[in-house]
């Protein structure tokens, strides 16, 4: 496993996240691919193994049963310093507006919530998991500051938001000398690329860590064309995402396939190989032990440049789909 400092943290971190999303129990939540205690715990700690020392959950994955998951796993088979936890927070819910709970609060409730499920004095990365559009980014701001001040978070980041957003966001917390957002996590892949036009630019310019989702498109950067999985058959919001550009987005897929049977490896480790040569650290999702072995794999892959060129070729623009065709 590879190394990298996120962004202007102090965190050092695999160049591999895995992602969470898959564990918890699917009795409180919408996903039926999810897994239980006993087989995320097995998952996690051949990550731990492996030398993944990320992990990424969100008190919004199965109604917290995601974080103490990870919480109980990470604090039988790690010690606390030697892993980068981050989990998420979502916006205010409609109740807490007519009640006239201010972003400052929630936050507070919602950051001691996650510290509590994950059984953990302190989070590493407290991720903005979406743009809350009915609360002003002074009070997201500053409610995230606070925590950082009281030693609850370490760093905060954000997801599923625009360039100018992060931006806006970033230079006010400068401005005010709040704690800024050192990393974001946005939809990114080799057959969803949107992030490329204004996202990549900007944190290149500004040093934050790039950590994207969907990094295999939910299972189709892993699979030959045709194939299929019981996530790619079940999950109505990935089929969302993805099946309007379907046949543009085969022959890029079939060309991840041509040069995982050329190169003898799999195709997740050339479609991960790729996106890590423009992030810092992809979050992947791994319910079974070789998703997380051929993402470790792919840390060790280099690509040529010729290989990563014909990858791209193919590329036509996506639009925005998900929570940020939502927001638009």
């Amino acid at each position: 496993m590879k190394y990298i400092k996120l962004g202007n943290s102090e965190l050092n971190v695999s160049r591999i996240c895995m992602g969470c999303m898959g564990f918890g129990n699917a009795k409180e939540g919408q996903h039926s691919w999810t897994l239980d205690e006993e087989h995320s715990r097995e998952i996690i700690k051949r990550g731990l193994d492996l030398g993944v020392n990320f992990y990424d959950t969100a008190i919004g994955y199965q109604s917290g049963t995601s974080e103490q998951y990870v919480g109980r796993a990470l604090r039988d088979f790690a010690k606390r310093d030697e892993v980068i936890v981050a989990t998420k927070f979502l916006p205010r819910t409609q109740e807490e507006i007519e009640a006239g709970i201010s972003g400052q609060q929630h936050i507070e409730k919602m950051v001691n919530k996650s510290l509590e499920n994950l059984g953990m004095e302190y989070i590493d990365l407290y991720i903005y998991h979406m743009w809350d559009y009915q609360t002003p980014i002074y009070d997201i701001l500053e409610g995230l500051n606070a925590a950082v001040k009281a030693g609850k978070v370490r760093y905060i980041g954000i997801s599923n938001c625009y360039a100018w957003q992060l931006a806006k966001a970033n230079a006010l917390a400068e401005k005010e000398g709040f704690a800024k957002f050192v990393s974001v996590q946005g939809h990114y892949n080799l057959i969803f690329r949107e992030e490329e036009r204004e996202m990549a630019p900007f944190c290149y310019e500004d040093n934050i860590a790039m950590t994207p989702y969907s990094a295999l498109a939910s299972g189709r950067l892993a699979k030959k064309p045709g194939e299929d999985s019981k996530r790619m058959q079940e999950d109505n919001y990935a089929k969302f995402k993805y099946d309007a550009t379907k046949e543009q987005d085969k022959a890029i897929i079939g060309r991840v396939q041509e040069i995982a049977e050329k190169r003898s490896v799999s195709m997740t480790e050339v479609s991960l190989a790729w996106l890590l040569t423009k992030v810092a650290s992809p979050v992947v999702g791994a319910t079974k032990f070789h998703h997380i072995e051929d993402a470790a794999k792919a840390v060790e892959l280099e690509l040529a440049k010729d290989e990563i060129a014909y990858l791209e070729e193919l590329y036509v623009p996506h639009v925005l789909t998900g929570v940020m065709a939502q927001n638009k």
